[in-house]
């Protein structure tokens, strides 16, 4: 592997001095918080829907948490079946059609393009909730007065996405998320191993060098990884591969087995500095 990587301007500059997490934004951002996690949850989440979680204690396998996650979900946010799988029904005249905001079109457009507007709104919560800036989003963000940030604040307040409390569906998503796996995927573990395929740098820079292979990445707030490197492969000549704290997931597709991302390796995570190792195919 070359030595083409810029170290990152504005180490410091990670994200917001608050968030809902309770942990300390420049802790949460740091590679020392994935080596050591903590739990995360979302201030008043699970106290406010704690009707969901008693449901989920009922579950018996993964699948059925899933059913009923989705059933909490189009009841109380009003999402009809059409709108979690493909969209409006073709024969519903469009004056009678009435768009309501889900999490499950915000997954389908973070599969499609992770630069859209779609993308824009997922990148938008995780700094809301977690603190984070996005350092990419259709060009670097290395500024706030910047094009990148300006583009990236317009397609994150877009009103296609804010009518239907989307933030708080993606809130449930996580904690969702967090609760799977501890009930069902992890069996004790606190981290995944995973892989991602990249061609440059542009978007992720290098916050120190270890050693020849080894780094300290700084990652867009939200990122996708696989659990297969040979997936990996396919994305990229530069794969980084890392241990992901499971309280930085947000989803991955044995989750909600309906949801449309890449592949079924797929995993969404929450970034900051993380040490990897990379290699050069």
């Amino acid at each position: 592997m070359n030595d083409s990587p810029k170290l990152a301007p504005n180490a410091r500059d990670r994200g917001h001095s608050t968030n809902l997490v309770g942990v300390p934004t420049g802790l949460l951002a740091s590679a020392a918080y994935n080596d050591y996690p903590v739990p995360l949850r979302i201030a008043g989440v699970r106290e406010m829907y704690g009707s969901m979680f008693e449901m989920l204690k009922q579950s018996e396998s993964a699948e059925e948490a899933a059913e009923v996650f989705q059933d909490y979900m189009g009841v109380v946010f009003g999402l009809e079946q059409e709108q979690l799988e493909k969209g409006a029904k073709a024969d519903v005249p469009k004056e009678r059609r009435r768009f309501r905001s889900s999490y499950m079109r915000l997954l389908r457009g973070w599969g499609f393009d992770s630069n859209s507007a779609e993308g824009a709104v997922l990148k938008g919560w995780v700094e809301s909730r977690f603190g984070l800036f996005p350092t990419y989003h259709k060009g670097v963000i290395d500024r706030v007065s910047g094009n990148g940030w300006v583009t990236y604040v317009e397609e994150k307040m877009s009103s296609r996405f804010h009518n239907n409390s989307i933030h708080t569906q993606l809130d449930l998503l996580y904690e969702f998320c967090q609760w799977a796996m501890a009930r069902y995927f992890l069996k004790g573990r606190k981290h995944v191993r995973l892989y991602r395929g990249m061609n440059d740098f542009d978007e992720h820079q290098i916050v120190e060098r270890i050693d020849k292979r080894s780094f300290v990445i700084r990652l867009n707030n939200l990122v996708s990884f696989s659990d297969d490197r040979e997936v990996a492969d396919q994305f990229g000549d530069y794969i980084i591969e890392t241990h992901v704290p499971a309280s930085k997931i947000l989803y991955f597709l044995r989750l909600i087995p309906q949801a449309p991302l890449k592949g079924e390796s797929e995993y969404m995570v929450i970034g900051g500095d993380y040490t990897v190792k990379a290699s050069y195919l």
